[in-house]
């Protein structure tokens, strides 16, 4: 954990807070009931399925300490995150809608071969519907967010339970390497005043990517 400098004569509360920048682990909730059997979730809200509960405690027992806790308001990412305080001994968890995943429109609650039947090659195209949230509009209010949440932790670490494809659209955003998150994994990212730089990708916990990451 990085300390918060000690401020020197002349020096202003705005300039101490920008010495250090703040790291925020970002990571995908557990696993859902939607993800075991494969459904475009987006904005809807599955509960987590019994081994989502079992990995968010066994990446609670992975984790040091963090200066605080941030989740999306979803319920899969919100009660990720109380297993994983609860173990570590903080909290509240402080929610954030804006840490949602992208709004997938049309598409939620389908799986796969629904939205074939429905979007004919959409899916081999790398298309979405209209309605679909562009990826790039929720990468911005993520980022927003990650802002806000550094203004409150400077030079801390904050741990933020959010959703595997909005994870992936910063990453793509900020020219960092975005290929699919399983739940549980997570990205590193730090901030500094504005400027938001993608981290390192790691795994809380040995587990296969299961389902879809939206």
């Amino acid at each position: 954990m990085v300390a918060a400098p000690v401020p020197s004569p002349g020096m202003s509360e705005r300039s101490v807070a920008n010495v250090s920048p703040t790291r925020l682990l970002v990571a995908r909730h557990g696993q859902s009931e939607w993800n075991v059997i494969g459904r475009w979730q987006g904005h809807a809200d599955p509960p987590l399925s019994d081994e989502g509960m079992r990995q968010a405690a066994d990446a609670g027992l992975s984790l040091g300490m963090f200066d605080a806790i941030w989740a999306s308001d979803l319920q899969r990412a919100s009660l990720t995150a109380n297993i994983i305080a609860a173990i570590l001994g903080i909290g509240p968890v402080l929610i954030d809608a804006r840490l949602r995943e992208t709004d997938v429109g049309p598409w939620q609650g389908l799986n796969h071969a629904e939205v074939e039947a429905g979007w004919p090659g959409f899916l081999a195209q790398r298309r979405r519907p209209d309605g679909f949230e562009p990826y790039d509009d929720a990468a911005e209010r993520m980022l927003a967010s990650f802002r806000d949440i550094a203004a409150e932790n400077p030079g801390g670490e904050v741990l933020v339970v959010s959703h595997g494809g909005v994870i992936r659209a910063v990453r793509r955003l900020l020219g960092a390497p975005s290929g699919h998150m399983p739940n549980l994994g997570a990205s590193w990212f730090t901030v500094r005043d504005a400027s938001v730089v993608a981290g390192d990708v790691v795994r809380l916990v040995d587990t296969e990517a299961t389902g879809m990451a939206l």
